[in-house]
């Protein structure tokens, strides 16, 4: 008979899979398709694997970390997100590599699998760095007819939602005694990362 934390394990990793084979190809509907304001930046994060797993994990990742880092780690990123929004609307900096959008996906994904715990000043920072090169992403990928203020407010309300969904998925775990869930959760993030790696 599968224990409770079995069960949800391989329901959590069913879906991250089926997620990746759905969205295997990020980022569909740009801001063109949602007439580039808001909704073109609520729906940004929510159209790319990448994103979405990345910003899932940071939720799971602070909560499941605790201390400074349960508020620090999302802050972080949240800020940084919007400066990488900006960098990248402004045409400022390198392109973000997907390579480096995958790597931020594995490195949460492992952190969650093993329960990492740096110092928060570490863990904050790891997250604003993903975030950096995430909201360069978004800025980037904004359409040329876009109202920057309307799509930075979308993709910003979007993230924050995808980060307390994380949250709330790990206080869930911890609610009903499931922890080890989170071993196949990040597992999971980071096999997905892998494979957005080679595509």
């Amino acid at each position: 008979m599968p224990t409770r934390s079995s069960r949800f394990s391989l329901l959590a990793f069913t879906i991250l899979f089926i997620l990746a084979s759905k969205f295997a190809e990020a980022h569909i509907g740009t801001g063109t398709a949602h007439g580039g304001g808001f909704m073109a930046g609520f729906t940004h994060p929510l159209t790319g694997i990448d994103h979405l797993l990345a910003m899932l994990s940071v939720g799971i990742w602070s909560a499941q970390t605790g201390g400074k880092t349960f508020w620090l780690a999302p802050l972080s990123f949240v800020v940084m997100m919007i400066v990488g929004g900006i960098l990248g609307m402004s045409g400022l900096g390198p392109s973000p590599f997907e390579t480096g959008i995958a790597a931020s996906v594995i490195v949460l994904g492992l952190a969650i699998a093993t329960a990492w715990r740096p110092s928060p000043l570490i863990g904050g920072s790891l997250c604003g760095l993903f975030a950096l090169i995430h909201g360069h992403a978004h800025g980037t990928e904004m359409a040329l007819t876009a109202s920057p203020a309307l799509y930075s407010l979308g993709f910003v309300l979007a993230t924050v939602m995808l980060i307390a969904t994380g949250i709330a998925m790990a206080l869930t775990m911890r609610r009903f005694k499931i922890e080890n869930a989170a071993a196949w959760v990040g597992g999971g993030v980071a096999a997905v990362g892998f494979a957005l790696l080679l595509m």
